[in-house]
């Protein structure tokens, strides 16, 4: 297990600081670091009652837990004066496209205002040796149905939710260009898009897995929206990962020839249709399913990135295919159900990908 071995030199007893701990990766990046030995720091609202950071016990293994909203500057830039954090992870955020629809409001002030107020706490601490925001694949203006996105092509985004990542995005780039340039962060702050994300432990509304589970479950119905859209599918673990390499080599300053976005996604077969999941876990589960023709909101038909940029200067790649990474949703369920130590069947999925 070198890869385990190697992590745990690096990552163990640095103190990181993680916005949006109780989210749903964030409750991941927390088991992730965890495992490696890290001081582990949370600053979130608070966690839905049914989350994986409740059923793993996350709070009990951190060395901090802050619940409060990231809009609150002078909070949030007391919380990290106090502790001094070595590295951080902003994951905090409105992840939803259909919410952003909902309360657009919130989701504006969430990922725009909340990002910029991160990116205003840090110049102020020293302490800080490496930033990864957390921004989205769906920043990218669609301009062909062939083609993988990489980080240097143009940015848009029409719904709320993509926009407020967009402008994420260009907050971060203008402190980058107008104050880290030239102070103890430059070369240190980036933004890190992945693809779809799947894995145990999701309960977000609106989502292809968590919805096909709750289906299976109940023994209902699977409502399928947009069955032959394209997303660029991946198990949580994979951009987890990327984005920890990427705080890694900003941390020991690595030559990362001034890049300050990356991309990561899957490998190019894992680009498939919102339909091909469901029939795939169709053949092995009890799943009744009706599409919906009626689009509530507007999304991206087809998106898929290129990942070339953290292949080459990360030595970052994906590890599972897209059969594993359903297979292992599926297991993580099934053990839950039968055992409810979400901790244990984490650490465990954590350890097989590592070997």
């Amino acid at each position: 297990m070198v890869n385990l071995i190697n992590l745990k030199k690096f990552w163990k007893n640095k103190k990181v600081f993680i916005t949006g701990h109780t989210g749903f990766k964030g409750a991941w990046l927390c088991l992730i670091l965890n495992l490696l030995g890290a001081k582990i720091y949370g600053y979130s609202l608070p966690p839905k009652k049914k989350s994986l950071f409740n059923q793993a016990n996350c709070k009990k293994f951190l060395k901090k837990n802050i619940y409060a909203n990231i809009i609150n500057y002078k909070y949030l830039n007391k919380q990290i004066s106090n502790i001094k954090p070595e590295i951080l992870f902003h994951l905090a955020a409105q992840p939803l496209v259909s919410r952003s629809f909902e309360n657009p409001l919130e989701t504006f002030n969430s990922n725009i205002i909340g990002t910029t107020n991160i990116l205003n706490s840090i110049l102020y601490h020293r302490c800080i040796k490496s930033v990864v925001i957390i921004t989205t694949d769906k920043v990218y203006k669609i301009t062909n149905n062939k083609k993988l996105y990489n980080e240097d092509d143009i940015l848009e985004g029409k719904d709320p939710y993509s926009s407020s990542k967009v402008c994420a995005e260009l907050v971060t780039k203008s402190y980058n260009e107008s104050f880290f340039k030239k102070n103890f962060l430059k070369d240190r702050v980036s933004t890190a898009r992945s693809g779809n994300v799947i894995g145990g432990g999701d309960y977000s509304q609106n989502r292809l897995m968590p919805d096909i589970i709750d289906s299976i479950h109940r023994n209902k119905k699977l409502i399928v929206r947009n069955p032959n859209y394209i997303r660029p599918w991946q198990h949580v673990i994979e951009p987890l990962l990327g984005y920890m390499k990427l705080a890694e080599s900003q941390f020991k300053a690595k030559k990362l020839h001034n890049y300050k976005s990356w991309n990561f996604g899957p490998n190019k077969n894992s680009f498939v249709k919102v339909i091909e999941i469901v029939n795939y876990i169709k053949k092995s589960n009890k799943l009744r399913i009706k599409i919906n023709k009626k689009q509530k909101f507007f999304e991206t038909k087809i998106l898929k990135l290129n990942s070339y940029r953290a292949k080459k200067y990360l030595k970052w790649y994906p590890i599972w295919n897209l059969n594993k990474s359903i297979n292992s949703v599926l297991e993580w369920n099934k053990l839950y159900k039968k055992t409810k130590n979400a901790k244990k069947i984490c650490v465990e999925q954590i350890i097989e990908y590592l070997k």
